[in-house]
């Protein structure tokens, strides 16, 4: 079981909703083009600019408004591997589980910096800052959410346990 990601950080603020995200006007286009357009309107040009498995770090209250899915899937498209946050809308950090993309609660996100090169283990919650050398604690998945984020969401979850019946 791999419970490792591993990027350099993109740092937002508090209360990133799901229309920052993932701009509705992308609703329903192919999970690539929402991809293209993550983050766009609090970082316009985001999808371009990062390189794969890079985290988003943010504050409180990330992920709030609808509850599709789009967000999720736009910020696994574009690339990104992972989002750390103080707290997240319970409807996004399920549907993240739910489309197989890792999310962690850390209670004070404020000393990782933009640029920073961090590792994640979500089964621990442990999380080294590469960069600066300290150790942080967030939130653990447990295994049985773990094998869901890595099996690539519940359907592909539920796909693989039936193949084995």
């Amino acid at each position: 079981m791999n419970s490792q990601i591993k990027g350099k950080v993109w740092k937002f603020g508090d209360d990133i909703n799901t229309d920052i995200i993932s701009p509705g006007e992308y609703m329903d286009a192919s999970y690539e083009e929402i991809g293209k357009h993550a983050m766009e309107r609090a970082y316009p040009g985001f999808a371009d600019a990062i390189e794969k498995g890079d985290i988003i770090v943010a504050g409180k209250n990330f992920g709030p408004g609808s509850s599709r899915e789009t967000a999720q899937i736009a910020l696994k498209y574009a690339g990104v591997g992972g989002v750390i946050a103080q707290s997240f809308a319970r409807i996004f950090f399920r549907n993240c589980i739910n489309v197989g993309f890792p999310v962690v609660t850390l209670a004070d996100t404020s000393e990782l910096n933009q640029g920073d090169e961090i590792q994640v283990d979500l089964l621990t919650g442990e999380i080294k800052d590469l960069t600066t050398g300290k150790t942080y604690y967030g939130s653990k998945l447990p295994e049985h959410v773990l094998s869901i984020v890595e099996d690539g969401g519940l359907k592909n979850h539920l796909k693989k346990i039936l193949k084995k019946d």
